[in-house]
């Protein structure tokens, strides 16, 4: 079956109008991109932060007050099975981001990872199923396939668990997996490659970079030579939207990346010279992941995404990191370590 004629030139987002989605992880960097540009396209948006004692919604908190009409935020935690419940009563589209991503602290607290990635999408594909939504999008990672057995990495990749975090990530998409085929649960697995832009997390290795760049000349990383394919955040908001009204998605694993590999050395270069700057790395080895938990090499193959959702990325690396460091430059406060203005 292939696409319409509408859909070939990705005109997607029209048909969200008066939709009800949810986003969970909403309040994060992807999430609440996605959430903005859902609103835009017309749905109705029940938006999942993660409930905190200082009621603070993440990126979504210039929101607060009633700002947006079709915009309901909702404070709870994905591994409540009864407040899931709840969360997915009545919706046609659900997109699960909702996820505990820090590699490093993986190693550290290996439950944490277990209980929201693991649990807490078995709690949504359980009341996505009791409620017969229309689509649910599972969030993976290109994590999932370790370092590249072979270049570009289609879906066919084999999957090798390289830390605590990845083994999680790959349980989930099995279990997404496996509710499609038993259940006939409506699921698409989008696989984003690494995702950058404006609200990344500072523990990420571009905010890591630029922070420490806007502050001096001396950077501090860990490996230079992981090669990267780095995706900017419009982009992949786009293939979210487009996977959970594509036919073609059902059921399938869809890789979303640039197809452009480079490695963190190069990566540093490329920012010193849209900033103008002569960056001095210099490594720490407590930055350095464990040996064989090092993914050295992710460069995607897109070509599903064309093909099944007319999906491509519209944003090169340059352009993307010259729009990040503009926001940076706007909402960063601090030194090497610090805050964001929201």
């Amino acid at each position: 079956m292939g696409l319409s004629g509408r859909q070939k030139k990705g005109i997607f987002s029209m048909d969200y109008k008066d939709q009800v989605v949810v986003v969970t992880g909403a309040g994060g960097f992807i999430g609440s991109h996605l959430t903005e540009a859902l609103l835009k396209a017309g749905a109705k948006v029940s938006a999942l932060v993660r409930y905190s004692s200082h009621n603070y919604w993440g990126f979504l908190e210039p929101y607060k007050g009633d700002l947006h009409p079709r915009l309901t935020v909702m404070a709870g935690d994905i591994r409540d099975p009864s407040f899931v419940e709840k969360m997915l009563t009545g919706v046609d589209y659900v997109f699960n981001l909702a996820a505990l991503i820090a590699i490093p602290y993986s190693y550290q607290a290996p439950m944490s990872y277990v209980e929201t990635n693991i649990h807490g999408c078995l709690n949504v594909l359980e009341a996505c199923r009791r409620h017969s939504v229309r689509r649910l999008i599972q969030t993976s990672t290109s994590e999932v396939y370790g370092t590249a057995r072979y270049t570009p990495i289609d879906e066919e990749h084999p999957l090798q668990a390289q830390s605590p975090y990845s083994a999680t990530k790959i349980a989930a998409d099995k279990l997404a997996e496996s509710y499609y085929r038993s259940f006939d649960l409506p699921v698409t697995i989008l696989r984003p490659f690494n995702t950058f832009g404006p609200r990344q997390s500072l523990r990420a290795v571009i905010p890591t970079i630029l922070t420490q760049a806007l502050a001096g000349t001396s950077i501090r990383l860990g490996s230079l030579l992981p090669i990267r394919d780095l995706t900017y955040v419009s982009d992949t908001v786009r293939a979210f939207m487009a996977s959970a009204l594509s036919p073609e998605t059902l059921g399938k694993t869809v890789n979303c990346g640039s197809g452009r590999g480079v490695t963190i050395g190069e990566l540093v270069e490329i920012v010193g010279k849209l900033l103008k700057l002569s960056l001095e790395v210099q490594q720490e080895d407590e930055r350095l992941r464990p040996e064989r938990s090092e993914v050295f090499t992710l460069i995607c193959n897109n070509t599903l995404a064309k093909e099944i959702m007319a999906w491509q990325p519209e944003v090169g690396l340059e352009q993307g990191l010259s729009r990040t460091i503009d926001w940076f430059k706007e909402h960063f406060k601090g030194g090497s370590v610090g805050t964001y203005v929201v």
